[in-house]
């Protein structure tokens, strides 16, 4: 396993909190709560992760997800991931979290945000990694439901750096959330979109010109317009790349046809990052090295990817600047071991 694919300082863009929940932990709070899970153990768990595609996996991602119901579910849930992410070498993370999944089934909204802002307030004291939460619209659920999803955070609005737009994509386009980010951004969010995953190019136009993202999230399908391609360049638009993702939900066969070496010939801002790592097989760290041994990706490379991460994040240049010293130190400090 290439080392420095975990040595690397790196940020991730591109982390849902609720993808990261381990069974072992789905487990504990079910017990905790009093929740019937609909599988009888671990494994049988884990037997599910056979996913076919995008909606396969959302189906055993939001069964698990009913076991979360207190502001300490959330906290635990943010606290296990920040301290696996410490080992991946994650250094800055922008972590996704959707309340609407949890507002459905009764959780207030308070108690999801509450909860995921206890661990992002301490994490870089106990875990050395700074944190920020982007809120996500659930793009299968209504306009109207997005916009009640904005009033509620109104409040929280010190605590959430982006919002964002997740969930199946097909048959949802950017455009029917357009009112809705025009009010986020007059609100003064910044704002990132899911698009160019499964589906077309055309949904990436329609994230950067109606719901004028600041990077897009996947994008890998960018490649099939040589137009969108350009403009990615010449506006130095990130995206942010999930390769492990991209394999379990058949997005691509395998890692060896990933379009990621592309993407990097093409010089786009890419980024890699692990989505839903407890579902897909590799926190951020892993991603990296699986990626790199499959498309023979070299240490230059991996230095590009990891700058890339702070170039596309929402931190502040002085602390940006800060972390991209700390990923030039790294590569001269592995090839000493």
């Amino acid at each position: 396993m290439n080392q420095l694919a975990f040595a690397l300082p790196k940020a991730e863009l591109h982390l849902h909190i609720e993808g990261t929940f381990e069974p072992g932990l789905i487990f504990t709070l079910a017990e905790r709560n009093g929740v019937q899970l609909p599988y009888p153990n671990v494994d049988a768990l884990r037997r599910a992760y056979a996913f076919t595609d995008l909606r396969s996996f959302l189906d055993v991602y939001y069964a698990a997800m009913a076991v979360l119901r207190t502001e300490r579910d959330f906290t635990e849930l943010a606290d296990a991931y920040l301290s696996r992410a410490r080992e991946q070498g994650v250094v800055h993370v922008e972590m996704f979290f959707d309340p609407q999944a949890h507002t459905a089934r009764g959780i207030p909204f308070a108690t999801v945000i509450d909860g995921l802002w206890e661990a992002v307030r301490t994490s870089e004291a106990r875990f050395g990694i700074s944190a920020s939460l982007i809120m996500c619209f659930l793009r299968d659920q209504s306009e109207e439901s997005a916009f009640a999803t904005l009033d509620e955070a109104l409040p929280y609005g010190d605590r959430i750096v982006a919002v964002g737009l997740d969930s199946a994509e097909v048959g949802h386009p950017p455009s029917k959330f357009r009112r809705v980010f025009e009010r986020a951004l007059a609100e003064g969010w910044k704002t990132v979109a899911h698009a160019g995953e499964e589906g077309p190019p055309a949904y990436v136009w329609e994230a950067l010109d109606l719901l004028r993202v600041s990077r897009v999230d996947h994008g890998v399908r960018s490649l099939e317009d040589p137009r969108l391609v350009a403009r990615l360049r010449d506006e130095r638009i990130p995206l942010t790349v999930c390769p492990l993702s991209n394999v379990k939900l058949r997005v691509v066969d395998t890692l060896a046809d990933h379009p990621l070496r592309r993407m990097l010939d093409e010089d786009l801002v890419v980024t890699v990052n692990s989505d839903d790592p407890a579902y897909f097989g590799g926190y951020i760290g892993t991603n990296y090295a699986q990626v790199a041994q499959a498309l023979h990706l070299d240490d230059a490379a991996l230095l590009t990817l990891a700058r890339n991460s702070f170039e596309a994040s929402f931190i502040d240049v002085r602390t940006r600047d800060a972390y991209l010293a700390r990923v030039d130190a790294a590569v001269p400090a592995h090839r000493c071991r």
